[in-house]
């Protein structure tokens, strides 16, 4: 039997391959290789690192979680129920039966962001040596559950080992932040983990559930939510709690931007007609859209930093939603348009000095055309990095060359990793920095920027870009 592949990380990887260019490169990079993560924007639980918990196992890690990886062995023909999709907690044998999956496909994933994360994961925190296959499924498994069982791999470790800086997590405003509480509270623990508000719940009117959720939403807020107005107060008073817990941003994801605005009277007429159930599919989505433009005029009162994540279909197959639930990978982007969509926002509030809007886009033809023109006038917008289906290495390339001409690169967030997979955080921040050495350097090479411009640059990026921008 042939040797098992090495499991290798070229110290050059995704940097430029023209040897002039990548020397310069190589020297950006050591700069910020090292530099602690922030990371204002993502999805880890937060009551992972208040309990300290062992990891449970393998699958659970770095599979059952991941959409990244599901969808893609899903499309291969695995069904989502054995990787562990919606199951609940595995037991060893499902777990290992579920990384054999992996292992066994791991072809499919040659090419891909995902197989570069795990690649870094495994070889980098698990010290594996060898590509996962057929036939090392079981001994990469059996070290990978031998090191979780270790004090130096539970979540508070690797946290300090990942050297993470600053967290954001995603949360419900109907949450009570207890986990965050306690971590805030806990002298032993050096970082510093806040809350995201995101709301969407409560702003996507013609959803089931939503009268519910606002129902609820008045109980935590202690305030009632039976008009327009105590709407607006309950989600004045709930940012408010969350900005008390640290919170710097609050994050929106609809499909579509548009802001339109309604007159009071309109607001209450159709808030009233939603909760009664008589408000049409048109009514409830103009409703929406004015929802998501009050949420600026409260980021403008309040100050925290106000992103978009549009243009999502999310669940496109129902069959699939209804057996496994949401967040399973078959979220799909769509078409985007910005510029008229954001403009009555921006006409009232793009000026505003408490603004700051960070724009994304899974649409990468608005880059060029849209995002960085609009960030290149508008002293509130800056434009999101790439994310979901476009932090690639490809994608991350475009994303410099659509927007530096028309934005730079003071005009942009600086990266974020938007995980789940908690142990992939460091391994993302790594490929973001890398390639922006690249992008850099290429700069360089070509007379555009002197290496000590590009330096100051690339260490903005990775920390001055986040903390301005982000408000840390």
């Amino acid at each position: 039997m042939p040797a098992p592949a090495v499991l290798s990380r070229h110290p050059d990887r995704l940097l430029p391959s023209e040897p002039g260019t990548r020397a310069i490169a190589r020297r950006l990079y050591d700069a910020v290789r090292d530099l602690p993560i922030l990371s204002p924007h993502g999805h880890v639980d937060p009551q992972m690192l208040a309990d300290d918990v062992p990891f449970r196992d393998p699958a659970s890690l770095f599979v059952t979680p991941d959409h990244y990886v599901t969808r893609l062995l899903h499309a291969s023909g695995i069904p989502l129920g054995d990787l562990g999709v919606g199951r609940g907690q595995l037991t060893e044998s499902e777990s290992r039966a579920v990384w054999r999956r992996l292992c066994e496909h791991w072809h499919v994933l040659r090419g891909t962001p995902t197989r570069y994360w795990l690649e870094s994961e495994l070889a980098e925190v698990f010290d594996v040596g060898v590509q996962p296959s057929t036939d090392t499924a079981d001994d990469i498994y059996d070290q990978v559950a031998e090191r979780l069982t270790k004090d130096a791999y539970r979540p508070r470790a690797l946290f300090e080992r990942f050297r993470i800086e600053f967290l954001a997590t995603t949360d419900d405003p109907c949450d009570d932040l207890s986990a965050h509480a306690a971590l805030a509270a806990d002298d032993s623990f050096p970082g510093r983990v806040v809350p995201t508000f995101r709301p969407d719940r409560y702003l996507e009117v013609s959803a089931p559930g939503w009268a519910a959720a606002v129902s609820r939403l008045g109980e935590v807020s202690g305030t009632d939510t039976g008009s327009w107005s105590g709407w607006v107060t309950a989600m004045e008073q709930r940012r408010a709690h969350f900005a008390a817990h640290g919170a710097t941003s609050a994050d929106h994801s609809h499909e579509d931007v548009r802001t339109d605005p309604l007159s009071p009277g309109q607001a209450e007429q159709l808030y009233r007609a939603a909760l009664s159930g008589d408000a049409t599919a048109d009514e409830c989505l103009a409703l929406r859209r004015h929802m998501l433009l009050e949420m600026a005029r409260m980021s403008c009162d309040d100050g925290l930093v106000m992103t978009l994540h549009p243009g999502v279909r999310r669940n496109h197959h129902a069959p699939t939603l209804a057996s496994h639930g949401p967040d399973t990978g078959h979220d799909i982007p769509l078409r985007m348009e910005y510029t008229d969509a954001l403009r009555p926002l921006l006409e009232r509030f793009g000026t505003h000095p408490g603004l700051h809007l960070v724009l994304f886009t899974l649409d990468e033809t608005v880059f060029s055309r849209e995002l960085g023109p609009l960030a290149g006038f508008y002293p509130s917008v800056y434009v999101g990095a790439p994310w979901w289906f476009l932090d690639a290495p490809g994608a991350v390339r475009r994303f410099r060359d659509a927007v530096t001409e028309s934005a730079g690169f003071r005009r942009t967030s600086g990266f974020i990793d938007d995980t789940r997979a908690f142990c992939s955080i460091p391994a993302r921040h790594d490929m973001s920095r890398r390639l922006d050495s690249g992008y850099l350097a290429r700069l360089v090479s070509e007379h555009l920027l002197d290496e000590d411009e590009a330096l100051e640059t690339v260490v903005d990026l990775v920390d001055g870009r986040p903390r301005e921008v982000f408000k840390l």
